[in-house]
């Protein structure tokens, strides 16, 4: 078998524009995709080839506000065909059966709504599209709840096989997140303090400067917990609080995620109020700029809606290794600025010995997502002083990763994901079991919100969420990083 066709469907989508191509055309400038690699573009547009380049080229430069070298656009087009397809109509895809082989490997990329996807896989099979070797690349989300969910994968398990399918969780493919793993199992000093022996508390904060960006619809449907809780979060906490697995195999690591989402205390109508905040912006401004509330963004048809823009949350993971750590997670737009973060905060000393008001503050690791990329560790050490014999100071220890490694960029997380997913590599892809525990974990979540009505709290947009999100933590004698 030699050879691999990537086919891209929705490709006129914004995702496409600001992320797919641009990954892909800075993949191909690097050489790192295969010689024989061919790019299928497919939606409903009806257009030339010649048109789709032109077009394609004008929304990336505009996306990332930077020209796109000629040489290497010159290069890319080479690969990149386009076809336009209805998926809704019979024999859609039979230009696109054409264009594959199944000598070579087909890759699907499903850059399009959820509600797609069956109609996508039936029409391909229903075309003969999956006659060769094939895998299949999915944008989230997988449903919406554990039952839809469920649908979602049995409708892909009707063509696919599991290895075969690829469950894109962007945060999965960032550097960051990845060194997260050789942070914890490549270190020994840091993986033998790796637990609630020394370990406090745990933080993982997702803030977003942007509000709804047109999707008011949509989102008001799903909210924050289910857009960003249930996958994004949830995929960073079994980072930080898994055991270490057997291998790097796709297998071993969602075994060993799939045992923390089942180790989380179960959030009911009975803890809810101590355990969750909800929160919607109204109007604020963020970097001197007004930006409207909730109810003034573009398509909103209501202003009865309590659907949050922001949660914060007490979890636990019940197990050996977590048992009496808090996990608390934050996630809300219209922040006062762009920040993913895990605050890795260790426990105080159990007895000071540098004399009063010389106490050591606990040690604190930082593990940037954005911006700027990279580990921070404080330490404390003596000042250099004549005067005081032993006065303390702490210390930051900083890794930018920006300094390091063979590329002058952070490459986007898009890029390590297309490779993974072109070279069969299914680790940093998210697995069904995963999936489907989350969101059971989710929905129980959301329905003791709904039980007990907990009422979502108005704050202003550039501020960091409602005032009980503070409380959450500063009852426990904690408080957020930022």
């Amino acid at each position: 078998m030699s050879g691999l066709d990537l086919v891209i469907f929705g490709a006129t989508g914004d995702l496409s524009a600001r992320k797919l191509f641009p990954a892909l055309c800075q993949l191909d400038a690097a050489g790192l995709l295969p010689d024989d690699l061919r790019i299928v573009a497919v939606a409903r547009q009806e257009q030339t080839t010649e048109a789709f380049h032109e077009e394609l080229r004008v929304r990336m430069a505009k996306a990332k506000r930077q020209s796109i070298n000629d040489v290497a656009w010159q290069k890319f087009v080479q690969r990149l065909a386009y076809l336009s397809a209805d998926f809704s109509k019979p024999e859609a895809f039979r230009g696109l059966q054409r264009c594959l082989s199944d000598t070579r490997i087909s890759l699907f990329y499903l850059a399009t709504p959820p509600s797609l996807f069956a109609t996508i896989c039936e029409q391909l099979s229903a075309d003969k599209c999956l006659a060769g070797p094939c895998r299949i690349v999915l944008e989230k989300p997988i449903g919406e709840s554990l039952t839809t969910s469920r649908e979602v994968n049995e409708t892909l398990a009707r063509f696919f096989e599991e290895r075969d399918i690829y469950r894109i969780d962007h945060y999965l493919g960032k550097e960051t997140v990845q060194n997260l793993l050789v942070l914890r199992f490549a270190n020994r000093f840091i993986n033998s303090q790796w637990d609630q022996s020394c370990i406090d508390h745990v933080q993982i904060t997702v803030a977003e400067q942007v509000g709804i960006e047109g999707r008011w619809a949509y989102y008001d449907g799903v909210g924050q917990l289910r857009d960003m809780v249930q996958n994004h979060l949830m995929q960073l906490l079994c980072l930080v609080a898994m055991e270490p697995p057997n291998s790097l195999e796709a297998e071993s690591i969602r075994d060993e995620k799939v045992k923390i989402v089942k180790a989380l205390r179960p959030i009911d109508a009975v803890t809810v109020k101590d355990h969750v905040v909800r929160g919607q912006y109204s109007q604020g401004v963020i970097d001197g700029q007004s930006v409207p509330g909730y109810f003034d963004e573009d398509g909103c048809e209501t202003r009865g809606s309590d659907t949050e823009t922001f949660v914060a949350i007490k979890a636990h993971v019940d197990n050996w290794r977590w048992s009496g750590v808090p996990f608390y997670l934050r996630t809300g737009k219209r922040m006062p600025d762009k920040v993913t973060e895990i605050i890795i905060q260790y426990k105080a000393l159990p007895h000071h010995i540098f004399g009063e008001g010389e106490s050591a503050e606990p040690n604190r690791l930082i593990i940037r997502l954005q911006p700027n990329e990279g580990i921070e560790m404080t330490m404390v050490s003596k000042r250099q002083s004549l005067r005081d014999k032993l006065s303390l100071q702490t210390h930051t220890l900083n890794f930018d990763f920006r300094e390091d490694g063979d590329i002058d960029r952070i490459p986007d997380a898009y890029e390590r994901l297309f490779l993974d997913a072109i070279n069969g590599d299914p680790s940093l892809f998210v697995g069904r079991e995963e999936i489907e525990e989350s969101w059971r974990w989710c929905d129980q979540l959301i329905a003791a919100c709904d039980v007990c009505g907990l009422k979502v709290n108005a704050y202003q947009a550039g501020s960091w969420g409602p005032s009980k999100s503070e409380l959450l933590i500063d009852r426990d004698g904690r408080s957020w990083n930022v």
